[in-house]
């Protein structure tokens, strides 16, 4: 499968990087074709299947495309590739952190409580299709859940189209999760609890300083 990726940072080399060890073909899209962090990650994975572009380059390649870019700047983001996005399925795993006071940073007022990044960037690009997961863990399990408790943890999925949901949960098991622990929330306002995670989770974090760590649902 051809995958987009948005993002050049941790989060994003890391989904690109286990895409392409599954198989897929990768772009990863960046503000500019030259950016220095995505030849790096074509340069790092050689034979063919990575390639690197600007964004709207990347959604044009992709027939998925993963938003791994700072919360703050995903809408200008994919407002660059609006032309290319009509029924895409967007992979939403970015959250609407604010750094504006430092550590550890909270969530953007304008997208939070009662709205979301997730819903925003649905209502701003209505032809595409967004699916928000993985946004609630460290990119480390997001592509290798067995790297803990044996896999045996909830990772929550939310979006407003059925058939998107089930693409994007039959590449999260090819990372390795279990169907069991795909917790599907229902529609997109359901990122608004999604990313109110994100709170405790720096906090955990913090406290630990382990990024080794999921949350497990238990009824």
């Amino acid at each position: 499968m051809k995958i987009a990726v948005l993002g050049t940072g941790t989060v994003g080399n890391t989904i690109g990087s286990r895409l392409l060890e599954l198989g897929h073909e990768v772009m990863m899209g960046s503000r500019s074709a030259q950016n220095e962090k995505a030849a790096a990650f074509v340069a790092n994975h050689p034979g063919g299947k990575a390639q690197a572009g600007a964004f709207a380059d990347a959604v044009a390649f992709g027939e998925i495309i993963f938003n791994c870019t700072k919360g703050d700047g995903s809408i200008e983001a994919l407002r660059s590739a609006e032309n290319h996005l009509a029924e895409k399925v967007i992979v939403d795993v970015s959250n609407p952190l604010d750094f504006s006071r430092g550590m550890p940073p909270s969530l953007i007022p304008s997208l939070s409580n009662t709205h979301s990044l997730g819903e925003e960037i649905q209502k701003t690009f209505p032809q595409a299709k967004v699916v928000k997961t993985l946004n609630t863990m460290w990119c480390g399990l997001m592509v290798n859940p067995n790297m803990i408790g044996g896999g045996d943890h909830t990772n929550f999925v939310c979006g407003n189209d059925e058939e998107a949901k089930a693409k994007v949960k039959s590449l999260l098991q090819e990372f390795g999760w279990k169907s069991d622990n795909l917790l599907d929330l229902g529609d997109i306002t359901n990122a608004r609890g999604t990313e109110a995670v994100l709170p405790i989770w720096l906090r955990v974090w913090s406290a630990t300083q382990n990024g080794a760590f999921n949350f497990k649902i238990i009824s």
